[in-house]
């Protein structure tokens, strides 16, 4: 059952919340009936939706646009920092869920949220700082922490398995084999329901599980031969490829 959380917008347009999660934490799927961005200072936050499983490692976001039923699955300790936005503050806010780059001036601007006043008169100070937090949103950069969710039951099966094996280095022809199509097939459904072809798909799976298991606090060497990696340099320079930062520094700086 998913329940839905309300609030009110009559004085401004958005609501700023935080609190604090410990590692096992979790919420049910619910939804808001509002946008919500979602701030994780520490540890990670895994969102799962309809569409996805999306991985906010420390320091990133998740927006998720309103009437979006999503269930929160916590590692690590996270100090979540969130907003609630009135879906219709802004014409353009993101239509679709995304993992978002955090600016510093934006997440500045979350923390100076909780001190705004709920009511202010016109063109005041309070009232050109929540504006300029809706424009910090609607410049977010997106980030590849998602894993989109087939359509089809036999892919979602597949990728189901490939999640619950990600140290297994999957080929597409062992898939293929698995779902009784061709390899061409096999490939082109794959393009065609989550955008990504089936190695870009499981690489990322591989990614996102690597970071939870960070944020869990496993050495960086376990985790790169737990994942399937021949030693742990070959791990770092994929982390950094996709990161732009070693593994042990980006948690150290996050």
């Amino acid at each position: 059952m998913t329940t839905t959380s309300t609030f009110s917008f009559a004085h401004r347009p958005l609501v700023p919340f935080a609190h604090d999660y410990q590692n096992g934490d979790s919420e049910p799927w619910h939804q808001h009936d509002c946008a919500q961005l979602l701030h994780s200072l520490s540890g990670v936050v895994r969102v799962d939706t309809a569409a996805g499983c999306w991985v906010v490692p420390p320091g990133r976001g998740v927006w998720l646009p309103a009437g979006t039923p999503h269930a929160i699955r916590i590692t690590g300790n996270v100090a979540a920092r969130t907003l609630f936005i009135d879906p219709l503050a802004r014409a353009d806010l993101p239509a679709s869920c995304q993992i978002v780059q955090i600016s510093p001036l934006l997440r500045e601007l979350i923390v100076s949220a909780f001190d705004l006043p709920e009511s202010y008169s016109p063109g005041s100070r309070h009232e050109r700082i929540y504006e300029l937090i809706l424009d910090e949103i609607r410049l977010m950069p997106v980030l590849p922490f998602c894993l989109p969710e087939p359509e089809t039951d036999v892919l979602r099966q597949l990728c189901q398995q490939i999640r619950s094996a990600p140290e297994l280095l999957w080929s597409s022809a062992q898939a293929a084999s698995l779902t009784s199509m061709s390899e061409r097939t096999l490939n082109r459904h794959f393009q065609q329901q989550t955008g990504l072809s089936f190695g870009e798909w499981t690489r990322r799976a591989r990614l996102l599980e690597a970071l939870v298991r960070l944020a869990q606090g496993q050495p960086v060497l376990r985790v790169a031969l737990d994942l399937g990696y021949g030693s742990h340099s070959a791990f770092t320079a994929m982390f950094r490829r996709v990161m732009g930062i070693s593994p042990s520094d980006y948690f150290r700086n996050a």
